[in-house]
């Protein structure tokens, strides 16, 4: 691998989700005020591709590129941030370094993208922005991988927690024993060298194996170090599908957001960090024919709102990228649509319709 990894400090995090056949709903919570957003834009559409999570990376020029991974195609698709302008795909379907076989999560920490890959069982970071293998790591412990979230937890090092959400039958559809649900999120320290290089040390993993927060499918997961909370979507509705909140412990808390807060499946979930402890959280509610998407306050998890778009559907991964943009002067959550095309949300927008603290529009 030709090129050193370039460890930066600045962190994007998105929820990484898996397709699968949301409930049919339009109606909102009771309990929540809910508005229309309509979405600034949507991409032109990608069919084939079956898009599932999304991240951005700023160049050394301003631009911002949205990147996707495409499913089915084995490959990722990368966008214009500001305009949703498809500019190319990046990959082919393959075990080499470089190739993929069903990325499904990813993010960006500086100039590193991370790629989760469910079929090579694996994690592959790549440089930006020339898309240069650099590392794997994972390919020992993972079986069937879906979502990331990274931690800086020292200069030089990351803390990497990935879902592996395995399942058996004929059609993977059977839920693993109990015992093996503790195997649900692996936890990783990542170190990198005076040259870049990558040293990965597999720390373990946890899940509940049983009661209101029992781990049957798990894929996406966000974290807050500022109140120690990792929030794990459960998919599985028969559970029923939930964010439940864990300690970087990896114990569950004793908590978890009211049930009947989902009505689809719980998808994307990101933070919106407005200040060192304030903010919201953001998650997807998947449905159909417009996916719901709740906000819950930072520190509480109180619920402080809901919205959909004109058109939204389907969604499974998610990313808010705060900065501002050209386009975007208070930043922009962008939304997988109906596993085809992206759909963009302008912050001020979300803040404006839903009465939330202006100061999150940095």
């Amino acid at each position: 691998m030709s090129k050193p990894i370039l460890a930066g400090a600045f962190a994007l995090v998105l929820a990484a989700c898996a397709s699968t056949p949301p409930t049919s709903h339009q109606a909102a919570p009771a309990a929540e005020a809910s508005s229309l957003v309509a979405e600034a834009w949507i991409s032109p559409d990608v069919r084939g591709e079956e898009l599932d999570s999304v991240a951005t990376w700023v160049g050394e020029d301003g631009q911002i590129w949205l990147l996707a991974t495409g499913k089915s195609t084995h490959r990722l698709s990368l966008f214009d941030g500001d305009t949703g302008e498809p500019l190319r795909t990046i990959g082919t379907r393959g075990k080499a370094p470089g190739e993929f076989k069903r990325p499904n999560g990813l993010t960006v920490f500086g100039d590193l993208l991370f790629v989760v890959e469910r079929d090579n069982h694996r994690v592959q970071l790549l440089s930006l922005p020339d898309f240069e293998p650099q590392a794997i790591f994972g390919a020992d412990e993972l079986r069937s991988p879906y979502g990331i979230w990274l931690h800086e937890s020292a200069p030089g090092e990351l803390e990497a927690f990935v879902t592996d959400s395995f399942m058996y039958g004929e059609r993977h559809d059977v839920v693993p024993p109990a015992e093996e649900l503790s195997q649900r999120v692996r936890r990783y320290r990542l170190r990198f060298d005076e040259q870049g290089h990558l040293d990965a040390t597999h720390l373990g993993s946890f899940g509940e194996t049983g009661g209101p927060a029992r781990l049957n499918m798990v894929e996406s997961i966000a974290g807050d170090p500022a109140h120690d909370r990792l929030l794990v979507a459960e998919e599985d509705q028969t559970s029923p599908s939930n964010l439940h909140v864990y300690g970087f412990d990896g114990r569950w808390t004793g908590r978890s957001l009211p049930e009947g807060t989902f009505t689809g499946e719980a998808e994307g979930v990101v933070l919106w960090a407005c200040s060192a402890t304030g903010g919201y959280w953001l998650a997807v509610d998947q449905q159909a024919p417009l996916t719901w998407f709740h906000l819950f306050d930072r520190s509480d998890l109180s619920p402080v709102g809901s919205f959909h778009g004109d058109v939204t559907a389907r969604t499974d991964g998610i990313a808010l990228h705060a900065a501002a943009t050209p386009r975007f002067p208070g930043g922009v959550l962008y939304a997988v649509h109906d596993d085809r095309a992206i759909s963009a949300f302008d912050l001020r927008d979300i803040v404006d319709t839903l009465g939330l603290d202006p100061a999150c529009l940095h």
